[in-house]
This record gives C-alpha cells, sequence and structure tokens, in this order.
C-alpha cells in the first residue's frame, strides 16, 4: 500500500498552509495523532520550514519534536530529527533548541543504527552550536567523542556536519584542548573524495591548532 502524500503536496500546498495559519494545529496533532498520521505531519512541516520557521517555532514544535526524536517508531525517529534540523537554521530556534535541552538528545542520536539518524543530529547539533550556549550545551552532553567516532568513519553520511560541529567546538579552549590530540583522525579527511569533507577538515586542524598571539613570539 502506497503512502499518504503530505498535506503539502495537496492543493493548498505548502504555502497555503501557512496562509491558512494551519502550522499551530499540525504542531498540536503531531502530539496526539496515530503513528502513519504523524509522520505524514512531519513530512508536512518539513515542507513548509522551506518557506517559514517562525510560526512553527511560536507554535512550541521545538518541545514537541523533541519527544519524537526518541520515539519507538524508526520512521518518526528520522522524520523528527529532519525537522528539529530545519528548524535549527533559524536563528531564533538556535536559543529555543538549547533552553528546551534538545542538545543531549541529539547527541545520543549520534550512535543511531540508522546513518541518515545520525547525519540529521550531526546536522542539528552543528546549528545549534553556532551560539555559545548551544557550543557549551554540547561539550556539557560529551559530544566530542561520538562526533570524532563519526569523522573516523569513512564510509559515515554524518562525517562533514560532524568536522563542521567539531570546528565549532574548538573555539572553546577546553573543545581544542581535547582536539588537539585528535587531530590525525582530521588530517584522514585531507584525501576525502568529497571536496568538502577535505575543506572542512583542513578548516578543522586550523582552528584546533590556532594558539593566541603573544608578543613574546616575535623575539
Amino acid at each position: 500500500m502506497e503512502s499518504a502524500a503530505p498535506l503539502s503536496q495537496g492543493p493548498l500546498g505548502a504555502g497555503g498552509i501557512l496562509q491558512a495559519g494551519l502550522i499551530p494545529l499540525l504542531v498540536l496533532k503531531l502530539k496526539t495523532e496515530l503513528d502513519d498520521i504523524q509522520e505524514l505531519i512531519l513530512d508536512t512541516l518539513s515542507n513548509c520550514l522551506h518557506i517559514e520557521v517562525s510560526e512553527a517555532l511560536a507554535a512550541g514544535a521545538v518541545t514537541v519534536l523533541k519527544e519524537k526524536l526518541t520515539h519507538s517508531s524508526a520512521a518518526i525517529k528520522s522524520k523528527a530529527v529532519l525537522v528539529m534540523l530545519e528548524i535549527s537554521t533559524h536563528p531564533e530556534a538556535k536559543t529555543v533548541v538549547c533552553e528546551a535541552n534538545v542538545i543531549p538528545v541529539l547527541v545520543s542520536l549520534l550512535e543511531d543504527t540508522d546513518p541518515e539518524v545520525q547525519a540529521r543530529a550531526a546536522g542539528a547539533l552543528m546549528f545549534a552550536a553556532v551560539i555559545p550556549q548551544g557550543r557549551s550545551s554540547a561539550m556539557g552532553a560529551e559530544a566530542i567523542p561520538p562526533l570524532l567516532k563519526l569523522v573516523a568513519e569513512e564510509t559515515s553520511k554524518a562525517r562533514l556536519n560532524a568536522i563542521k560541529t567539531l570546528t565549532l567546538l574548538a573555539e572553546l579552549p577546553e573543545g581544542r584542548e581535547t582536539l588537539l590530540d585528535h587531530t590525525n583522525t582530521f588530517e584522514q579527511c585531507l584525501d576525502d573524495p568529497c571536496e568538502a569533507v577535505q575543506r572542512a577538515a583542513k578548516i578543522a586542524i586550523a582552528v584546533i591548532q590556532w594558539k593566541p598571539f603573544c608578543s613574546r613570539d616575535l623575539f
């Protein structure tokens, strides 16, 4: 049996759903509907978030999605972490994600058995770590070990996001200190078939090895 299409692919489209003010209702329904309907709602929210994020944010979507990140259904979990990733791109959402204590959950998903979930969790973590609160929360959740593991796995879909997240964590003194012992992990990525991974690894090494300037360095 074919799965139903998300509402955003119907006559209204994502723009029509936004104009009709249906996002708060969809977020509310996400709490109580059956699993197959939840999947449709998550797909719909994902399509709508490509246009507008603030309405879902105002409707409390982050808190609701946090619950879905640990759902027993693999499909719902995967779709929920994708929507969380998309919400995390919004400037205001980064603080909300931190305050809702979502980051420890994202860190736990870095070790999920589904590579897609790992990649999406690493992406959401990367966007959250753009702000100081996000970096501190990620360090507190001990994000570095699972992120390094993803960087070391050559077939990891999450590799690029993991490198970028670790680069952000290296901006913290304690993050840089920890990562200095693991520069070889990033050096192995300099020959990666993906040019984006190569570039990200080069930047990561430069950030990790950066030292504050001191006048005595001139003499």
